[in-house]
């Protein structure tokens, strides 16, 4: 197994180092907030009650993610969030969350809410599947 590298005092080509890397800061004194991920698919009456489209309650057939994120003591002026397609960075001035997830997403069609009365920040993505026998549409 030969590698060619374009420049040769290259230590490493940048297909092997994982995404998300860059974000990654161990000497960062920030603590990691409190999260939660869900999944979430649309469902009918016919997958209800009649199992029609085949989908199962398993993760497979999820069309969302949902990250909900504890950030006590946080106003939402004070939140910097940076979605990609595998990762997920959020900083705060207290709090810092590099969550690798699932599954890859559409980091273009996301959303985010903040509430404030429960000092929580939702991010609702995407995820980008191949079509498959369960995902056809």
């Amino acid at each position: 197994f030969q590698v060619k590298s374009e420049n040769k005092k290259t230590i490493w080509n940048t297909e092997e180092v994982p995404e998300g890397s860059e974000f990654d800061d161990t000497w960062d004194p920030r603590e990691q907030p409190e999260y939660e991920i869900l999944f979430k698919q649309c469902v009918g009456t016919e997958d209800v009650f009649f199992g029609m489209s085949g989908k199962d309650p398993s993760t497979a057939c999820c069309e969302d993610i949902v990250i909900k994120i504890k950030l006590p003591e946080t106003k939402y002026s004070d939140i910097t969030l940076d979605i990609q397609d595998k990762v997920l960075d959020l900083r705060t001035p207290k709090k810092k969350l590099l969550l690798h997830l699932p599954y890859p997403v559409n980091s273009k069609e996301g959303r985010a809410r903040f509430l404030s009365e429960e000092e929580t920040l939702e991010v609702t993505l995407r995820v980008s599947r191949k079509f498959d026998f369960i995902n056809f549409s």
